[in-house]
């Protein structure tokens, strides 16, 4: 190979590192260890975490379009058999009826839980999803404007911004109350009848619960697409579908059906949408049909993809159905039931409010916004969120999320998100270590 590219030795292709970049000597690394030794080693480190294990467990009341939800034992025995673990995308459909099989219950469960008529067989993500259905409503509407709610996840509009950028698609912000912390519902009337969609959340980045059925109404009497994001799917277990209040798509996040926090992911996006959009549905569609004998077999119904025959004219260019995470969510619904995360659902709301109400009594503290929540709400504090969050931290508490890092005028507030996990002696303690921060400063 070298004699082919008229090179002497390997050391000729590098040379175009300065020499001051090379590493002339040996890496700097311990000796060797056994396998006992090496074990050692790790069970030494496992014991600093902060783990429930460990009996060390750090208080978390972090969320922000990440859920800390309990996780049945089943989903990590199941989906580690090998038939699941190492499969990948069926392109072979006839020898992968059960992967197949797997996804067409997934796609079935996402509808019932956004009352809406078709799913996709998953996306990477809540945020790529979000960017897919803005593509999606474009090619439905042949319009290149969109409105996204300003209360949407920062980091969602970071993904679709980069998803339109160069795609010809306009963007404009709906504005939220400062109030109640939800959508302004007058504003949609004032933005033009050439929008391709209006982008909502509910819950939205706040925790407020929005008014869909209004919002939607709003979208319709413009012409253009409602889109509604669910960043928390366990808030369907106990809200109305987005289906029931007039979306044309709805998309959004299902890591609280299952799937661990994981430093942030990855995740499996969900997208499901009205039976008469579904040929511009990104990704592709799992579906059940019988064959002569009357047996059921599953098969790829739809799958406009550039990887198939589509090519160019591929609706995505998504490359994986998030298979894996799919089957998570799946296991999760189906050991749960209807019953089960009407349960979660109802007692994140009931620790959320204990939560809220012990928080706002403490001299100097409220709540930013009036809306109703789920399980998410903004706390105001007497001082700059930061430097109580930091102090939190002594006692082995993260507090939560500091608005400032995405709401620069936010300085002070806190969103902070209690399920079913969170215990009350967890949110006591919260209670007492800000109550205990206010005093020092007096």
């Amino acid at each position: 190979m070298l004699r082919e590219m008229g090179r002497e030795s390997i050391a000729d292709l590098f040379r175009g590192i300065p020499d001051h970049l090379q590493l002339n000597s040996p890496l700097n690394l311990p000796a060797t260890l056994s396998e006992t030794e090496t074990l050692d080693y790790f069970r030494e480190l496992a014991e600093l975490n902060t783990t429930r294990i460990t009996g060390r467990r750090m208080a978390s009341f972090l969320g922000a379009g990440a859920y800390d939800h309990f996780i049945p034992t089943i989903i990590d025995t199941l989906i580690s058999r090998s038939e699941f673990y190492t499969s990948y995308t069926p392109y072979q459909p006839e020898i992968s009826q059960g992967t197949l099989q797997a996804i067409f219950e997934f796609q079935s469960m996402i509808c019932e839980l956004t009352g809406m008529e078709v799913s996709n067989a998953s996306l990477y993500d809540g945020s790529t999803g979000t960017a897919e259905a803005v593509l999606m409503a474009e090619r439905v509407t042949n319009r290149t404007k969109v409105a996204l709610a300003g209360n949407l996840h920062p980091e969602y509009r970071e993904v679709v911004d980069t998803y339109i950028r160069n795609a010809g698609i306009e963007s404009v912000t709906i504005p939220y109350d400062q109030t109640t912390g939800t959508l302004r519902i007058d504003a949609i009337a004032e933005l033009g009848s050439d929008l391709a969609t209006v982008v909502v959340q509910s819950p939205n980045f706040f925790g407020g619960i929005e008014d869909l059925r209004q919002l939607g109404d709003a979208t319709h009497k413009i012409g253009a697409l409602f889109t509604v994001v669910v960043a928390e799917g366990m808030s369907l277990g106990q809200l109305l579908s987005p289906g029931q209040c007039g979306a044309d798509i709805v998309c959004g996040e299902a890591q609280s059906f299952g799937i661990p926090l994981s430093f942030g992911g990855s995740y499996c996006g969900f997208f499901a949408t009205r039976e008469k959009y579904q040929r511009q549905i990104p990704g592709r569609l799992v579906g059940l049909t019988h064959d002569a004998q009357g047996r059921p077999g599953y098969v790829l119904t739809l799958a406009t993809r550039e990887q198939h025959i589509r090519r160019e004219k591929a609706t995505s260019n998504i490359c994986t159905n998030q298979g894996l995470y799919a089957l998570m969510t799946t296991i999760y619904l189906s050991t749960m039931g209807r019953t089960g995360v009407r349960e979660v659902a109802q007692q994140n709301i009931q620790k959320s409010h204990y939560a809220a109400s012990r928080l706002a009594g403490i001299d100097g503290f409220s709540l930013r916004f009036s809306a109703p929540y789920f399980n998410e709400f903004v706390l105001s504090c007497p001082e700059q969120a930061d430097q109580m969050l930091d102090a939190l931290k002594s006692h082995n508490i993260i507090g939560g999320l500091p608005l400032s890092r995405f709401f620069p005028e936010m300085q002070n507030e806190i969103l902070i998100c209690v399920t079913e996990t969170t215990t009350r002696k967890e949110i006591d303690a919260l209670v007492e270590a800000m109550e205990v921060k206010v005093k020092s400063k007096k």
